[in-house]
Protein backbone atom coordinates (compact mmCIF):
# COMPACT_ATOMS: atom_id res chain seq x y z
CA UNK A 1 0.00 0.00 0.00
CA UNK A 2 0.77 3.37 -0.55
CA UNK A 3 1.90 6.18 2.10
CA UNK A 4 -0.30 9.19 2.74
CA UNK A 5 1.80 12.22 3.12
CA UNK A 6 1.60 14.58 5.90
CA UNK A 7 0.65 17.80 3.61
CA UNK A 8 -2.41 15.09 3.31
CA UNK A 9 -2.86 14.51 6.73
CA UNK A 10 -2.85 18.40 7.44
CA UNK A 11 -5.23 19.66 4.63
CA UNK A 12 -7.63 16.46 6.59
CA UNK A 13 -7.62 18.14 9.22
CA UNK A 14 -7.95 21.54 8.07
CA UNK A 15 -10.82 20.34 6.13
CA UNK A 16 -12.71 18.71 9.78
CA UNK A 17 -11.81 21.70 10.97
CA UNK A 18 -14.24 23.76 8.50
CA UNK A 19 -16.34 21.17 8.63
CA UNK A 20 -16.73 20.38 12.09
CA UNK A 21 -15.29 23.81 14.11
CA UNK A 22 -14.50 22.84 17.94
CA UNK A 23 -17.55 23.30 20.18
CA UNK A 24 -15.68 25.52 22.90
CA UNK A 25 -12.51 26.08 21.27
CA UNK A 26 -10.62 23.18 23.17
CA UNK A 27 -12.14 19.98 22.63
CA UNK A 28 -11.56 18.37 18.88
CA UNK A 29 -14.61 16.41 17.01
CA UNK A 30 -13.76 12.88 15.81
CA UNK A 31 -12.76 12.84 12.61
CA UNK A 32 -10.19 16.03 13.97
CA UNK A 33 -8.62 13.83 16.77
CA UNK A 34 -8.08 10.97 15.11
CA UNK A 35 -6.15 12.26 12.35
CA UNK A 36 -4.67 14.60 14.85
CA UNK A 37 -3.18 11.64 16.46
CA UNK A 38 -1.52 10.28 13.28
CA UNK A 39 -0.23 13.35 12.58
CA UNK A 40 1.32 13.89 16.15
CA UNK A 41 2.77 10.45 15.65
CA UNK A 42 4.36 11.41 12.46
CA UNK A 43 6.14 14.82 13.78
CA UNK A 44 7.46 12.64 16.67
CA UNK A 45 9.03 9.99 14.52
CA UNK A 46 9.73 12.43 11.62
CA UNK A 47 8.09 10.34 9.25
CA UNK A 48 6.68 11.99 5.76
CA UNK A 49 4.44 9.48 5.14
CA UNK A 50 1.94 7.76 7.12
CA UNK A 51 0.96 3.76 5.51
CA UNK A 52 -2.20 3.86 4.15
CA UNK A 53 -2.85 0.00 5.32
CA UNK A 54 -2.39 0.21 9.08
CA UNK A 55 -3.45 3.58 9.63
CA UNK A 56 -5.86 3.63 12.37
CA UNK A 57 -10.04 3.01 11.23
CA UNK A 58 -11.05 5.91 12.31
CA UNK A 59 -8.30 8.44 11.02
CA UNK A 60 -8.31 6.43 7.64
CA UNK A 61 -12.32 7.27 7.37
CA UNK A 62 -11.81 10.58 8.22
CA UNK A 63 -8.96 10.75 5.38
CA UNK A 64 -10.97 8.99 3.20
CA UNK A 65 -13.89 11.16 3.31
CA UNK A 66 -11.43 14.33 2.92
CA UNK A 67 -10.32 12.28 -0.55
CA UNK A 68 -14.04 12.09 -1.47
CA UNK A 69 -13.50 15.88 -2.01
CA UNK A 70 -10.83 16.39 -4.02
CA UNK A 71 -10.61 15.92 -7.91
CA UNK A 72 -10.52 12.39 -8.74
CA UNK A 73 -8.36 12.70 -11.71
CA UNK A 74 -5.78 15.10 -12.64
CA UNK A 75 -6.36 14.48 -16.35
CA UNK A 76 -7.45 17.46 -18.75
CA UNK A 77 -8.97 15.73 -21.44
CA UNK A 78 -5.43 16.23 -23.18
CA UNK A 79 -3.80 12.60 -23.60
CA UNK A 80 -0.50 12.61 -25.22
CA UNK A 81 -0.12 8.75 -24.09
CA UNK A 82 -2.65 8.24 -26.34
CA UNK A 83 -0.21 8.78 -29.18
CA UNK A 84 2.92 6.83 -27.65
CA UNK A 85 4.53 9.37 -25.08
CA UNK A 86 5.68 7.56 -22.41
CA UNK A 87 4.55 10.30 -19.70
CA UNK A 88 1.66 12.54 -20.58
CA UNK A 89 1.76 15.76 -21.52
CA UNK A 90 -1.70 17.35 -20.01
CA UNK A 91 -1.43 15.67 -16.60
CA UNK A 92 1.92 14.60 -16.12
CA UNK A 93 0.78 10.92 -15.33
CA UNK A 94 3.04 7.82 -16.76
CA UNK A 95 1.45 5.25 -18.77
CA UNK A 96 0.99 2.63 -16.56
CA UNK A 97 -0.35 5.60 -14.08
CA UNK A 98 -2.95 6.61 -17.04
CA UNK A 99 -3.78 2.44 -17.55
CA UNK A 100 -3.68 2.03 -13.76
CA UNK A 101 -6.14 4.97 -12.49
CA UNK A 102 -8.98 2.86 -12.01
CA UNK A 103 -7.46 0.48 -10.17
CA UNK A 104 -5.20 2.61 -7.61
CA UNK A 105 -5.48 3.13 -4.43
CA UNK A 106 -6.49 6.49 -2.73
CA UNK A 107 -2.85 6.55 -1.58
CA UNK A 108 -1.53 5.54 -4.72
CA UNK A 109 -3.35 8.53 -6.56
CA UNK A 110 -2.28 11.34 -3.94
CA UNK A 111 1.47 9.78 -4.07
CA UNK A 112 1.03 10.50 -8.09
CA UNK A 113 -1.17 13.86 -7.23
CA UNK A 114 2.17 14.90 -5.43
CA UNK A 115 4.85 14.19 -7.90
CA UNK A 116 3.37 15.51 -10.75
CA UNK A 117 2.41 18.62 -8.61
CA UNK A 118 5.93 19.17 -7.48
CA UNK A 119 7.29 18.37 -10.70
CA UNK A 120 5.01 21.06 -12.42
CA UNK A 121 5.60 20.22 -15.41
CA UNK A 122 2.13 19.11 -17.34
CA UNK A 123 0.58 20.99 -19.45
CA UNK A 124 -1.91 21.48 -16.82
CA UNK A 125 0.04 23.13 -14.53
CA UNK A 126 1.43 25.95 -17.02
CA UNK A 127 0.66 26.12 -20.69
CA UNK A 128 -3.08 24.95 -20.19
CA UNK A 129 -3.24 26.70 -16.64
CA UNK A 130 -2.03 29.87 -18.21
CA UNK A 131 -4.63 29.96 -21.19
CA UNK A 132 -7.50 29.59 -18.90
CA UNK A 133 -6.75 32.32 -17.13
CA UNK A 134 -6.37 34.22 -20.70
CA UNK A 135 -9.22 33.18 -21.59
CA UNK A 136 -12.03 34.57 -18.47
Amino acid sequence: MAGIHITDIEAAINYWRAKKPSPDGVALPAETRALAEVYALMVYFHEDEADEASMPAKARDAWLQWYASTPDTPCIAICSTSQGDEMCKGCGRTFDEVQLWPQMTPGEKRQTWRRITLEGTAWRFNTYAERAVENR
